[in-house]
């Protein structure tokens, strides 16, 4: 299976350009520990009326540090694609572990939160987390696996941020009408 993912990545090794170098590089920067996603989380909590999605989406960035970083990255400990092939990387070596993806995992858990501003807000996020997900491949710092596995672990921590905010609530509205 690891020599399969592996020719994935080699064959994106062939349709390198310096465009492609550029963007790719771009998107992967965006997503550097979460970046572009907190400050899109930060200026959702600035305003009242996109505030409860900034909420949503400051747990969803938690949940998948958390799940991701803290625990199942050292817990599984892969190496990168990296250590496996010769290959002339763009970006500085990672130092962490392989799987799963922390940038799809932080990309998609911010896009799903960003489903609380309505689909005008969630279409372009999930766009931009592919092309982050994607960049890492292409820039051969991670597994097919890790990037599909670190995708669908931000879509769960999104969803379990939503479902956590619309507790919080729920709970916040019961204790105000019983101090009416």
């Amino acid at each position: 299976m690891q020599e399969f993912a592996l020719s994935v990545l080699d064959s994106l090794q062939k349709i390198h350009t310096p465009l492609l170098d550029w963007l790719m590089l771009g998107f992967t920067r965006l997503g550097e520990a979460g970046a572009i996603w907190i400050v899109i989380t930060l200026l959702l909590l600035l305003h009242k009326k996109t505030r409860r999605c900034g909420a949503v989406c400051a747990i969803a960035l938690l949940l998948s540090l958390l799940l991701c970083n803290l625990c199942l990255k050292p817990l599984i400990a892969r190496p990168r694609p990296f250590t496996y092939r010769d290959v002339s990387l763009l970006v500085a070596p990672p130092m962490d572990w392989s799987f799963p993806s922390g940038h799809a995992s932080a990309s998609f858990a911010a896009a799903i939160g960003l489903r609380e501003q309505g689909w005008r807000w969630s279409v372009p996020a999930l766009v931009l987390a592919g092309l982050i997900a994607f960049s890492r491949l292409y820039l051969y710092v991670h597994f097919p696996g890790d990037v599909l596995f670190g995708a669908l672990l931000g879509c769960f921590c999104g969803l379990a941020a939503r479902f956590i905010v619309q507790k919080m609530d729920i709970w916040y509205n019961k204790r105000k009408a019983a101090r009416i």
